[in-house]
């Protein structure tokens, strides 16, 4: 541990002890967001929010999962640092039974189309420009199933031109009676020879999937699949971590290989490289406490093995129990993110909070975390500071910048209830960049590459990704927070592997080639 901390230092930017705190102004009423997460029994999980530009304009519009009510895209109409504005779009994307949903390019033709969850037949959702959507599952032949789909990752294999998809189960809904132990299998959706998508394989064995996720977790050039399982309905099962390659059957790690067995009521998980060493930590949420990954050094000249320490309690994450409005009862976790809400040079986290239905053992008064990350790499809750510390029954969510000024603004999708936003004003709060990647090929959106970035002899790394997070995810603008300095030194790493050249950019937005950088509007 103390070997961690020194890397943490090493890695922090010059701070005070304690970290500039966010501020949050609430816009719930004005922003024209009508969506509530509906639905009883088999809506108890999901209900997330996808984030991306649906109209070329810039600017992050916003899907929002209905549940058994129809579902809604609002596109933005936010002014450049001003109150939070969205317009509800009659977009083809009106679908009801809607669990999630993730922004990606599918067939690679500059729109962003959205991978829809549902319970019964998922939708590949085709992108036509104008925040238009049809339906394209038939056209690229994907099977969608008949299932409670909870959770989705996608990535492109090196010479693919498609993606391949992996989509999350849920318990068997044929058998409501007798739910525990009947989970459905999950599925792997790889890319066919002729275009398309290959009939989906078994990935078995499955338990219960309430999050997956595609990551080069230990910086060796290519990506695993990450699977967190809800304990509460599984039986013999625990986290699973796959070795996924094209034209190879899919396998799980192993203990032999230094897999150690873990059990929690997985629901969503947030990645990010916390002190640039190369390794993804993972922040994995559950009833309870959860839990904060981080990769075991190796023993010199031995290989990448899987083994990891939690970290949760060393660092003030655990989010075991709600921290006001008197309830001491164990939480309940969903969605998490990695972002530098005051933009110091260092990555906070959000987590939202909300009960699974009346459970008695559980906090019914659960506010959502925003827990701030210090100088020596421990966090400090601050959500009822920044005043997001929403009772509301939480279950998705996003930060994203919805007005272009740089300050990452907060979405949570509620149960039974419409979604909350929150527009970021933070007086003070450092500089920023935000990055978004345009390669060529297929992998328009470069998923896979890595962004790098040095200020003021801080260093960062993002992963660039399609999964994670609870019920949706995001595509688009990647933020850096870089705090006092003026000047910033990025490069990006590329899917297959190749380091563009390291490039000095001032504060602001820019869009990324292996060309080079473009400052935009």
């Amino acid at each position: 541990m103390r070997s961690l901390i020194a890397l943490i230092l090493l890695a922090a930017p010059a701070l005070a002890q304690e970290p500039l705190a966010p501020k949050y102004l609430e816009e719930t009423a004005t922003a024209g967001l009508s969506t509530a997460y509906m639905g009883d029994w088999q809506y108890m999980v999901g209900g997330g929010a996808a984030v991306f530009d649906c109209d070329g304009d810039g600017a992050q519009d916003l899907f929002l999962s209905g549940g058994e009510a129809p579902s809604g895209l609002y596109r933005n109409l936010s002014e450049k640092g001003g109150p939070l504005r969205f317009e509800k779009r009659d977009s083809g994307l009106e679908i009801d039974a809607v669990t999630g949903a993730w922004p990606l390019d599918v067939n690679g033709d500059g729109n962003v189309d959205l991978a829809v969850l549902r319970v019964g037949a998922n939708k590949l959702m085709r992108g036509l420009g104008d925040c238009r959507f049809d339906d394209a599952s038939a056209d690229w032949n994907f099977d969608g199933g008949d299932a409670w789909s909870t959770a989705f990752a996608a990535r492109w294999e090196p010479g693919a031109d498609w993606p391949t998809l992996a989509v999350g189960n849920y318990i068997d809904r044929k058998e409501e009676a007798f739910p525990w132990g009947s989970c459905t299998p999950n599925w792997l959706h790889m890319p066919a020879e002729s275009g398309g998508f290959a009939p989906p394989e078994e990935l078995l064995p499955s338990f219960c999937a309430l999050s997956i996720l595609f990551s080069d977790w230990a910086g060796q050039g290519f990506s695993d699949l990450r699977v967190s399982n809800d304990r509460e309905y599984y039986k013999g099962g625990q986290e699973q971590l796959w070795h996924i390659k094209r034209h190879e059957d899919p396998r799980l790690y192993t203990e032999a290989e230094g897999w150690k067995r873990l059990r929690i009521w997985g629901m969503g998980i947030a990645s990010r490289d916390l002190d640039a060493d190369g390794d993804t930590e993972l922040f994995l949420t559950s009833m309870a406490d959860n839990k904060l990954q981080s990769l075991v050094p190796p023993p010199e000249g031995k290989p990448v093995a899987p083994v990891y320490e939690d970290q949760a309690f060393a660092r003030g994450v655990t989010a075991h129990r709600p921290y006001t409005g008197g309830d001491l009862h164990p939480s309940t976790a969903w969605h998490a993110q990695f972002e530098d809400v005051n933009n110091d040079g260092l990555a906070d986290l959000f987590v939202a909070k909300g009960n699974v239905s009346s459970m008695p053992d559980f906090a019914m008064k659960d506010p959502n975390n925003l827990l701030v990350q210090k100088a020596d790499g421990k966090f400090a809750e601050m959500g009822d500071i920044a005043g997001v510390a929403s009772m509301g029954n939480a279950r998705g969510g996003a930060l994203a910048d919805f007005n272009r000024d740089g300050l990452m603004d907060l979405v949570v999708v509620n149960r039974w209830e419409p979604a909350q936003i929150w527009r970021n004003v933070t007086a003070g709060a450092g500089g920023f960049l935000q990055l978004a990647l345009a390669d060529e090929g297929d992998n328009r959106n470069a998923i896979g590459a890595w962004i790098e970035v040095e200020a003021d002899g801080h260093r960062q790394r993002r992963e660039i990704t399609v999964g994670g997070g609870h019920g949706g995810g995001q595509l688009g603008w990647t933020h850096f927070g870089l705090g006092a300095a003026t000047l910033a030194k990025v490069r990006v790493i590329w899917p297959d592997g190749a380091a563009g050249d390291w490039m000095e950019l001032a504060p602001g937005f820019y869009r990324v080639t292996r060309a080079g950088a473009e400052a935009q509007p």
